[in-house]
C-alpha cells in the first residue's frame, strides 16, 4: 500500500478530466504539488484548490513530483511533453519518475 503523503503528484493536462482526478487525488490525501496546463486559468484554478504550485515548464512538473499523471487530449500533445528537442520536456527529469499516462492517443504513439 502506498503511503499517499510521501508521493508527490504532478498533473500535466487539467481540462475536465484531469482537473478532476487531481481534486479527487487530493481529497482522498494524496499531495498533488505541482500542475501544468497550456491553459494557464486551469492550471492556476487547480493548483490553488489542491495547494499546490502551477509549474513555470513541464521539466518543473518532473523536478517537483515522482509520479506525474498526463492527461492530454492528442498525439500532437503528447510528442511535444515528450519531446528529446525540447529541454524543459517531462524527459529532461524523467530519471526514476513514475508516468501515468491517461491521454487520449492513437496506438502508433504509445509505441
Amino acid at each position: 500500500m502506498m503511503n499517499k503523503k510521501a508521493e508527490r503528484i504532478g498533473f500535466v493536462g487539467v481540462g475536465l478530466m484531469g482537473a478532476n482526478m487531481a481534486l479527487r487525488l487530493d481529497e482522498v490525501g494524496y499531495q498533488v504539488v505541482s500542475v501544468f496546463d497550456t491553459d494557464l486559468k486551469k492550471a492556476e484554478s487547480v493548483a490553488r484548490q489542491v495547494q499546490g504550485e502551477v509549474a513555470p515548464t513541464l521539466a518543473r512538473v518532473a523536478e517537483s513530483s515522482n509520479i506525474i499523471l498526463t492527461v492530454v487530449t492528442d498525439d500532437h500533445a503528447m510528442r511535444e511533453i515528450f519531446s528529446e528537442k525540447n529541454r524543459e520536456s517531462l524527459l529532461s527529469g524523467a530519471k526514476g519518475r513514475l508516468f501515468v499516462n491517461c491521454a487520449t492517443l492513437s496506438p502508433q504513439v504509445h509505441l
